[in-house]
């Protein structure tokens, strides 16, 4: 079994899992990075925006 009896990886998942661990690591590393650069672009955009040009209806 890849588990122990503690549910925790037992070596043989650790050994499977080797070869694609680098892999595995850069690809979080872009998804997280790309999801952030999105996240702070957007931030950014709209912080710009002051909405002078919208009116505010007087209160009725």
């Amino acid at each position: 079994t890849y588990y122990g009896s503690d549910l925790r990886q037992g070596q043989s998942l650790i050994r499977a899992r080797r070869p694609y661990l680098f892999k595995n690591i850069l690809t979080g590393l872009g998804i997280v990075s790309f999801t952030a650069a999105i996240y702070i672009y957007t931030i950014k955009a709209v912080a710009q925006d002051n909405f002078e040009d919208v009116k505010v209806p007087d209160a009725p």
